[in-house]
């Protein structure tokens, strides 16, 4: 099969959608299929004998953090000199939306998959709120245009159903269990992260830094407890006003972690914390309880598709901060701490990635089926 993948963000970019596209390409070239991706250029060329084209990015007045592609009338040759078997719009908004819209005009089978909750996104930025319902309209059209689509959650495809999308099933999720591990425990790495004071319980967020990830909601806890380390663990635009506002708490920085150092900062934690309720499904939370830690998050439907309370982790009511130091006090339950953590990591053995990644060529054969279908229909 000839897979060509139009992503608005891709490698060296970090993050829950480039993890999902990085671990299926693996898996589709372990299976000889040929892959293209096309993404901004952030630099990186190919990727696991995937050709990447790299269509030149622009910074945005609105989010200086990372670069984006607008849609681009480059797509159309690239797809076109590939001739792929089946176009996979990843999360299209902007690039990605170029994906959708030569491949339509060029026939080819489209699947569109949705990540990102952009439109809920626009709650946490006044200025832009009120263009949300364009963006729906927006985000809506392009997905129609699809043969099939994705999300990553129950809960969202609920949302998208009432929104009118069409054909829309939810994508398994997964995680990289053999990199994520107990093992990768590392007496250092948790000196580091708790600044020193190894013997106080050390919570870790890892993820972008922006102000929908909602990390200042954490900082009560941080206040009404002395005997806890949190480690903040990534990067974005929030990054600033952040280190503002934990100032004076027990709290580490320490920007992006890669590779085997961010194996050991999951693994040396006690326990994950996890505050936004703006997900579509947070793949951070399976990396998480792979590394055996419960996880502490605010209640939603995605949390809630993932999270079992007192059992893989500890729930607590969104914007409640009584209820967030409630969860966190059971963690001081040794016995309770001790079955969360093996709790999580069995669950989390559950979910590989090969898994996931062959539904996903799975769906891809049945777009092309769906689309050779209604192309047949539509000659009669």
């Amino acid at each position: 099969m000839r897979i060509a993948i139009v992503t608005e963000t891709f490698l060296p970019s970090t993050d829950g959608v480039v993890t999902r596209l990085t671990q299926a390409i693996k898996h589709f070239r372990s299976k000889e299929h040929e892959v293209l991706v096309v993404a901004p250029d952030l630099g990186v060329y190919e990727y696991e004998g995937a050709k990447v084209i790299g269509i030149k990015p622009i910074t945005l007045p609105f989010y200086r953090y990372r670069p984006f592609t607008l849609p681009s009338k480059e797509v159309k040759g690239v797809l076109e000199n590939f001739q792929p078997d089946i176009v996979h719009a990843a999360n299209p908004i902007l690039l990605a939306a170029s994906g959708v819209h030569y491949a339509k005009k060029l026939d080819y089978p489209l699947i569109a998959t949705y990540h990102t909750h952009v439109p809920k996104y626009m709650d946490y930025y006044w200025v832009y709120k009120p263009a949300k319902p364009i963006v729906w309209h927006h985000i809506k059209k392009l997905h129609h245009a699809a043969d099939l689509n994705l999300c990553t959650s129950e809960a969202i495809k609920k949302e998208l159903h009432e929104k009118k999308f069409h054909n829309l099933h939810v994508l398994q999720r997964g995680v990289d269990i053999h990199s994520r591990h107990p093992k990768f425990y590392d007496e250092q790495m948790r000196d580091y992260l708790t600044n020193g004071e190894k013997s106080k319980k050390l919570l870790v967020f890892i993820g972008r830094l922006a102000i929908e990830k909602e990390v200042h909601k954490i900082k009560p806890l941080l206040e009404a407890r002395s005997d806890i380390a949190l480690a903040i663990i990534g990067d974005g635009p929030s990054r600033q006003e952040l280190e503002k506002t934990f100032k004076n708490t027990n709290t580490v920085f320490t920007g992006f972690l890669h590779g085997e150092e961010l194996s050991k900062a999951f693994a040396s934690a006690d326990a994950f914390i996890f505050p936004s309720v703006t997900e579509t499904l947070g793949l951070v939370i399976l990396e998480a309880m792979a590394s055996g830690l419960p996880v502490v998050a605010a209640k939603s439907g995605p949390t809630l598709e993932q999270v079992k309370d007192e059992e893989t982790g500890l729930l607590f009511e969104n914007e409640d901060v009584n209820s967030m130091i409630q969860a966190v006090n059971k963690l001081d339950n040794q016995e309770l701490l001790q079955q969360m953590k093996q709790k999580a990591r069995i669950e989390a053995e559950k979910y590989a990635w090969e898994n996931a990644s062959q539904q996903l060529l799975d769906y891809y054969q049945e777009t092309i089926e769906i689309h050779n279908h209604t192309k047949i229909m539509a000659a009669q």
